[in-house]
């Protein structure tokens, strides 16, 4: 049975799992509200506008070690006998999902630049729940491609 990395990351598939990762953080981002919705939105579209391409990049960049993570709910998912998507099986175990997923970028923030680390980190306590709350999108992406 080919694992999670072998099916998503093909040459063919990741150019379109990176677009599609990158029109679902657009979506998540247009979803927030609040004077903290006001300041994630007005961030992200300074980012987009100084530096075209970069979310897609930065995606590109952390998909394999992403992908990796999710590896243990899809063997739990293929193992159960693929009952329902494997977006529903990741929807029901959000937080976990979430955290795995939070493991590849507070890896990155260890390495960082002492600036960025500093940044990152008062950004995290706050990550997780946007992160679940993207967890149902994500599933459905990564459906597509299964």
């Amino acid at each position: 049975m080919a694992t999670l990395q072998e099916t998503l990351l093909t040459t063919s598939n990741r150019p379109s799992l990176v677009r599609d990762c990158a029109r679902l953080v657009d979506e998540e981002v247009g979803k927030k509200g609040g004077l903290s919705g006001l300041a994630i939105k007005g961030a992200f579209a300074t980012v987009k506008a100084v530096k075209p391409g970069f979310i897609e990049g930065v995606i590109s960049a952390l998909l394999d070690e992403w992908v990796g993570k999710l590896e243990g709910h899809f063997g739990r998912w293929t193992d159960g006998g693929k009952v329902g998507s494997f977006g529903a099986a990741c929807t029901k175990d959000a937080g976990g999902v979430a955290e795995k997923l939070l493991e590849v970028t507070d890896g990155k923030a260890k390495k960082a630049d002492p600036k960025l680390a500093t940044i990152y980190n008062k950004l995290r306590p706050n990550a997780k729940e946007h992160v679940v709350s993207a967890v149902p999108g994500l599933g459905r992406v990564v459906d597509k491609y299964l």
